[in-house]
């Protein structure tokens, strides 16, 4: 399931949240609307952690070559086993969405084809890294969607999460074979695109003194060790960058906050930073 990477999808939705405005003062009592908050985190998880588990069914095969250390190869779950998993997470993350709004149910369908097409087919098409960074798009948007008015006001806020995914996923390719530096600095430029856009949007805000911290803690943690990759584009460099991208989601996700919400509301997004990396240490990233 990816536990460390699920971390970073409800790090997502908890950036759409604050994006949509709910957690401004004159909108919620927090514990009114708690179970909104706590239905979408769910939804994330069951989405997220279903998309995963039909990922390493899809690449069973695959997986007794490259990586026999994997649970379906090395005999840890069955087959069978994995794809009620799958199911039953999907399911619980597509209906707790619905129990948010319709329209946040079929955005959690949208997930769930798109995670699915990527399992299947994606991952080995040219236009599989703009599929994986579809999903992500997407679950902005799940939490963005609490609020209709601001899903339909600033649901192109999901392209961002798009660019950044793709660009992660691109230089990922890599990660078993190694890459070459010219994908990687494709994917530096990509990057360069999202966090110009996040202190654009921060300024727009006048939340620029805010955000800024959270913003350059984004920048480190995703430039560090695409650097190490692209001056030696080896396997295992590529992994760490592909790990530290995803990780680093949760500083983004922060920084968002940050930019549309409160200092206190962005560091207890960021919180959840030290917890995914602690679980990093014993869970699968990529």
């Amino acid at each position: 399931m990816r536990p460390a990477n699920i971390v970073t999808a409800v790090a997502d939705v908890l950036a759409g949240i604050a994006i949509s405005g709910f957690l401004g003062s004159e909108m919620v009592n927090y514990l009114d609307h708690l179970l909104p908050v706590l239905c979408l985190c769910l939804a994330t998880i069951g989405l997220y952690g279903g998309g995963v588990v039909f990922n390493d069914v899809m690449d069973a095969k695959l997986d007794t070559v490259e990586r026999p250390e994997r649970p379906i190869p090395s005999g840890i779950i069955s087959m069978n086993q994995a794809i009620v998993l799958g199911s039953y997470l999907l399911l619980v993350g597509i209906l707790a969405a619905f129990t948010v709004a319709r329209v946040t149910g079929f955005i959690a369908l949208g997930i769930t084809v798109c995670a699915l097409v990527y399992d299947k087919w994606g991952k080995h098409r040219a236009w599989g890294p703009v599929n994986m960074g579809l999903c992500r798009g997407l679950n902005l948007l799940l939490g963005i969607s609490i609020v209709m008015p601001a899903l339909q006001a600033y649901w192109w806020m999901g392209i961002i999460p798009v660019v950044y995914i793709a660009a992660v996923t691109y230089i990922s390719r890599g990660e078993v074979h190694g890459g070459n530096a010219m994908t990687i600095r494709i994917a530096a430029v990509a990057y360069a695109l999202v966090y110009g856009t996040m202190v654009a949007l921060a300024y727009y805000n006048e939340h620029l003194l805010i955000a800024s911290p959270f913003i350059l803690l984004f920048i480190i943690m995703i430039n560090r060790p695409l650097w190490i990759a692209m001056k030696n584009p080896t396997g295992p460099n590529i992994g760490k960058a592909v790990k530290g991208g995803i990780i680093a989601l949760i500083a983004m996700n922060a920084a968002w906050v940050a930019a549309f919400s409160t200092l206190q509301h962005a560091l207890l997004v960021l919180i959840l930073l030290p917890i995914s990396m602690l679980i990093a240490k014993a869970f699968a990233v990529t």
